[in-house]
């Protein structure tokens, strides 16, 4: 870094830095790409102690400011946290190409060749908080994708990010590939992300990642495009004549698998007609899982241990083992009460009725619609996408878990052997 220079011109030479890499790194062919990811994945496995120790400094730091055993355990770098980068960017240089695909070429009447090539996005801007992989996985999907990557880290994670960002900068220069292709800003004050929001000139998108606290900042903020992901409040919608072991067995995993993501169901809709057999076996076992219940009158009376829901309750991220139930009247008036509560990320319908699931599909408005699944599903690897950088809930320019497809754009190409327009 030079010298007393302001938090405003550190962003600045950076953004331009990236800007300039970018058209190096989209030119690239495959084989580089990927020898750099690799390359990148051996530097974090050689230099493992390096960043135990890098991280140690976070840890310690983290724990003298009171963070709470959750957010250390998010923060720590182990030998198994770090295999685990390394081994995903091994899995991103292994995945297909993104770039240079024609699709849907078609012939005009004129003879001329219209079709749609992948490109690259140029410059992403990825705002973060907490855990230190995000560094390495994001770099990884935007090398591989072609793109520069700009991270921004939070204060938390500073001399793990640091020492990352470090290594995979190496990487890339090692493979003969600009450095300033992936750029980490090592400054955690809030003026470094105001001074990104304001780079249109360089940066094409910004992506948040964290609470919905931070996305909301940035998407007010920001003058450049930005993927949003405020919160997932995931419904499961228990149809009359659901098959009940398997709607039981859906419903625990979408709640107690892993409460604290985002994809985690946030409330149960049970048709009326079959709440009074299902809603008592799934309390049962919902509460073996370690799950509270806070339910409407219905829900209340059909099970008495559950705690009585108040209006808010129907609109919040618990990211706890909490869980809304609702007991509903119809398939409508749960497709109503997903609309009006609902956050656009998750939703599914449990029934053994396949003109039901098809409506269900077609008219809940959500980034991924499950049919007898659990919501836990909506994961870019579970999906077949092989990674993602985050799901986006907002429909331009992506809906869903972004991969390395969603980290591209397409232009127009034409293919002539002379044709002049009349």
């Amino acid at each position: 870094m030079i010298a007393n220079e302001t938090t405003e011109a550190l962003v600045e030479r950076i953004c331009k830095a990236a800007k300039a890499a970018a058209p190096s790194l989209a030119r690239a062919g495959t084989s580089v790409r990927n020898d750099a990811l690799r390359a990148m994945a051996r530097g974090l496995r050689d230099r493992a102690e390096f960043l135990k120790t890098e991280n140690a400094g976070d840890v310690a730091a983290g724990e003298a400011h009171g963070l709470s055993g959750a957010m250390i355990d998010r923060l720590r770098l182990t030998d198994r946290e770090i295999a685990q980068m390394a081994d995903g960017i091994d899995e991103v240089a292994a995945l297909p190409d993104p770039l240079g695909g024609i699709e849907r070429l078609s012939p005009r009447p004129n003879g001329l060749l219209v079709g749609r090539m992948r490109i690259p996005l140029g410059v992403i801007a990825i705002i973060y908080e907490s855990r230190p992989n995000v560094t390495a996985d994001a770099a990884a999907l935007c090398v591989k994708s072609g793109n520069a990557v700009i991270l921004r880290g939070g204060s938390e994670a500073i001399r793990s990010n640091v020492a990352i960002a470090g290594i995979l900068r190496e990487a890339l220069a090692g493979a003969g590939l600009p450095e300033d292709a992936v750029s980490l800003v090592p400054r955690t004050d809030r003026a470094a992300i105001d001074a990104l929001l304001t780079k249109e000139e360089y940066i094409d998108l910004v992506i948040p990642r964290g609470g919905e606290g931070l996305i909301r900042s940035v998407a007010e903020k920001s003058r450049i495009p930005v993927i949003k992901h405020y919160k997932g409040v995931c419904h499961i919608y228990v149809d009359e004549g659901a098959e009940i072991p398997l709607a039981v067995r859906v419903c625990v995993n979408a709640k107690a698998q892993r409460p604290g993501v985002c994809n985690a169901m946030e409330t149960l809709l049970v048709h009326e007609g079959i709440a009074p057999a299902f809603l008592p076996e799934a309390a049962r076992a919902l509460s073996a899982a370690g799950v509270t219940i806070r339910g409407c009158p219905e829900t209340v009376r059909l099970v008495p241990s559950a705690v009585p829901a108040e209006e808010k309750d129907w609109g919040t991220e618990y990211l706890d083992l909490i869980l809304a139930v609702r007991v509903v009247p119809s398939m409508d008036a749960a497709m109503e009460h997903i609309r009006k509560h609902g956050s656009l990320h998750t939703e599914a319908i449990l029934t053994r009725d396949h003109d039901r699931a098809m409506r269900f599909l077609r008219e809940v408005d959500s980034s991924l619609v499950l049919v007898n699944a659990s919501t836990r599903f909506n994961d870019g690897y579970q999906l077949g996408l092989g990674a993602e950088i985050g799901i986006s809930t907002t429909k331009i320019h992506a809906f869903g878990p972004m991969g390395l497809s969603e980290l591209t754009t397409t232009k127009f190409v034409a293919f002539g052997d002379g044709q002049v327009r009349q």
